[in-house]
């Protein structure tokens, strides 16, 4: 009787915490401190809201367009409303904000606009079904700094993709826009003085068939942002309180200006138009008083037209060759007393940043910027790891974290084969959450420098519009709880959070990556049976399959481990959080002929040099494929390939512009010669020294653009499976080729 008691009182305490947690709302950021009271606020159907000053008005404002875009109900403003946004100086905290909920009204209060705004936000992700749970919330953000920057010098985005980023920004409670503005690729900031810089620096010719259109001509890939342009854009971030932190690289990363301005080079032979090559390009402005004369007027520039505290100077990936070659620079340095070219980097950066510092502002600068003298108050944006940061703390400087891989938004999400292009290194949701914004290697008064975090979305491969929104979000979401909240809690407490935010951002028609969600199966066989291994690269929620070709639902069997199957059949999978689903279903095909067909995505690569997901060389305008591979050593390893009976083999290969710069690496890319005139696919035993199985011509595929099949014999093997290594024939590395899939038959 008594185990029986206790028994039922163990399952009435689980029940109630269950309910409990299901009763939580799943907000993100998490707030500081949340108490749940008791019961629900309903807002009618002509649900009014109050305001008390145009600040509280505007915050206001955001909120009820939120709630309409959403399927919500329409509010209205009126002095009696229940819903309330108030001012209060007791919340002293400058984007801190307090909300209250009971059944009878509703309250945000706050000392500033933002934290008015920043309230809204929330109360915005509380109204679900028609009704918002009673509670308390007192919130502030852990970092002041909670940032997010967009490379717009390698692909030029419109000024509505700016406008529509810095709002999904300031709904996400991220507040600082870095705009990467120039570089070798383009130059997109408007300088009165000096019209060329965008004119001539603001266009370049892309490398492969994308540089030429359908009847042979040049393609031009220009842009650039006019002040106009500029003040729209400011007024937007004005709005949903993100201040832009406008960039002009230096002294490196220089091409674009200095095909447009040839006086500024450190070369007797300057470039004549921006790069189409992605990487690190020698040309660097000089160290004459030209040069320093340009930057005054581009920082007066700047400083016109962005009405925030901080201006980027760049400062990174300076390499000193031209210098070396330099007579004046050299002379430079011993005038000065330097040590090296290094040293005159430092001294070219703090002339720099006391320009900055008299028009009252604070320069921002890569971490290399702490190789030389800058001004005191320069702040040390730290990409080359965390270790700048700490540098920069322990000295005494401001610092932002923003180190690569895990905060470079152009790095895969997964190994799924529908990621977008971008590097090859994997920065999964959960690796990126498992982020600490505050090294531990830190005392807490060296950690007060630490201002805070930043994504940092290169665009060399991003080139759509899609590709971009896909790279950076919902990664952006889990940057903006590390930025905002306490420090963070377990994955599985997070990533629930993190799909519920997804599906309210989808309500006002945002998009996402949501590959990471779908299923993945890696499928194998030892001549008997086949194998299967599902996952879920997100990790989110309960993996669940069936084996008979139905839909999977929230009662089909969890995933436990590998599948062992004794015949052809249709597995499907999906992940659910309890009844709902945690992303779509995947269907897998499994059988001899799929077995035999792999894409390259399934492939391993021979070596991790510098592994990209890249576009194939196809229509300027055109669909392309995305090819992944090593451009230091184009060569896949099809581990244990079902080579039993085959005869013939099917390969679909394309090609992508070796426009990289590489420097002295360059030497180690290198490729077994060719013996045919346009080169072979060679498909080998083993390893790539193997036993030639198969030589397939590349002669049918230069004739094309995009991609190409490819078919021929290959010599037959006992079986049941092999390692098939997969390489390319060529005597020069423009173009690189690359495999799609291979198909044994």
């Amino acid at each position: 009787m008594r185990f029986a008691f206790l028994l039922l009182s163990f399952l009435v305490a689980f029940a109630v915490r269950a309910a409990e947690a299901e009763a939580t709302p799943k907000l993100l950021p998490q707030p500081s401190s949340m108490q749940m009271g008791e019961g629900f606020f309903r807002p009618s159907a002509d649900e009014r809201v109050a305001v008390v000053d145009d600040g509280s008005r505007e915050a206001a404002s955001r909120f009820i367009a939120l709630v309409e875009q959403s399927g919500g109900p329409r509010l209205s403003f009126h002095s009696t409303g229940r819903i309330r946004f108030l001012r209060d100086p007791a919340v002293s905290a400058p984007e801190g904000y307090r909300l209250t909920v009971t059944p009878e009204r509703v309250e945000v209060r706050a000392s500033t606009d933002a934290g008015l705004y920043y309230g809204g936000m929330t109360l915005w992700q509380l109204l679900q079904g028609g009704r918002i749970p009673a509670l308390v919330i007192d919130d502030k953000p852990e970092f002041g700094w909670r940032g997010l920057m967009i490379d717009s010098a390698r692909h030029f985005q419109p000024p509505e993709e700016i406008q529509a980023l810095i709002v999904r920004m300031g709904q996400a409670k991220l507040n600082r826009l870095h705009w990467h503005l120039t570089d070798d690729q383009g130059w997109r900031l408007p300088i009165a003085k000096h019209p060329e810089l965008t004119s001539i620096g603001g266009c370049r010719r892309p490398a492969g068939a994308a540089g030429t259109d359908a009847q042979g001509q040049p393609v031009r890939y220009c842009g650039h942002y006019s002040r106009e342009d500029i003040r729209d854009i400011i007024a937007t971030a004005a709005a949903h309180h993100v201040t832009i932190v406008p960039e002009v690289d230096v002294p490196g990363h220089a091409t674009a200006a200095i095909a447009a301005l040839p006086k500024l080079a450190s070369t007797p032979t300057p470039p004549t138009e921006p790069s189409a090559y992605w990487g690190i390009l020698p040309n660097l402005f000089n160290t004459e008083d030209a040069s320093f004369a340009l930057l005054k007027d581009v920082v007066d520039e700047l400083v016109a037209l962005f009405p925030g505290p901080y201006i980027h100077m760049g400062g990174d990936e300076a390499v000193k060759d031209q210098w070396k070659a330099d007579p004046r620079a050299q002379a430079r340095i011993k005038a000065l007393g330097l040590k090296d070219e290094t040293a005159l980097q430092g001294w070219y950066m703090a002339r720099v940043g006391a320009y900055v510092e008299a028009h009252g502002r604070r320069m921002i600068g890569w971490d290399e910027i702490l190789d030389g003298g800058v001004p005191a108050d320069a702040i040390v944006m730290s990409w080359r790891g965390i270790d700048g940061a700490i540098t920069a703390a322990r000295s005494g400087h401001d610092t932002v974290l923003s180190p690569a891989p895990i905060l470079y938004l152009d790095h895969r999400q997964s190994a799924s084969a529908h990621e977008p292009p971008g590097r090859g290194e994997i920065v999964t949701w959960k690796r990126l959450h498992g982020f600490d914004p505050a090294p531990a290697q830190l005392t807490p008064e060296q950690r007060r420098h630490i201002l805070g975090l930043q994504a940092n979305m290169w665009t060399e491969h991003a080139r759509t519009p899609g590709y971009r929104q896909r790279m950076i979000w919902p990664r952006a979401l889990v940057v903006a709880e590390l930025g905002w909240s306490p420090p963070a809690g377990d994955w599985a407490e997070f990533g629930p959070r993190l799909l519920a935010r997804m599906q309210r951002d989808k309500a006002l028609g945002h998009g996402f990556n949501e590959t990471p969600l779908a299923p993945l199966a890696a499928l194998s066989t030892d001549g008997r049976a086949f194998t299967v291994e599902l996952s879920q690269p997100a990790e989110i929620g309960t993996l669940r399959h069936t084996l008979d070709g139905s839909p999977v639902t929230p009662d089909s069997a969890p995933v436990a481990g590998p599948i062992r199957l004794d015949r052809a059949t249709e597995v499907r999978a999906r992940a659910f959080l309890g009844s709902e689903p945690a992303g779509p279903e995947s269907r897998f095909e499994v059988n001899a002929a799929t077995l035999r067909n792999r894409h390259v995505a399934d492939m391993e690569l021979c070596s991790n040099k510098l592994p990209l997901r890249l576009e194939d060389d196809g229509e300027t305008d055109g669909e392309r494929r995305i090819l992944w591979g090593d451009i230091m050593q184009t060569c896949w390893m099809w581990r244990q390939a079902p080579v039993g009976g085959m005869a013939r083999v099917a390969a679909t290969v394309g090609s992508v512009p070796y426009n990289f710069s590489l420097g002295d690496d360059m030497r180690n890319v290198t490729f077994a010669a060719p013996k045919t005139p346009a080169g072979e696919l060679e498909i080998r035993l083993g390893d790539c020294e193997g036993r030639l199985l198969a030589s397939l011509p590349l002669a049918p595929a230069v004739a094309t653009r995009g991609l190409t099949r490819l078919e021929g014999a290959i010599e037959a093997l006992p079986g049941p499976t092999a390692d098939l290594c997969l390489r390319f024939t060529q005597k020069a590395a423009d173009p690189l080729w690359m495999i799609e899939r291979l198909e044994l038959k």
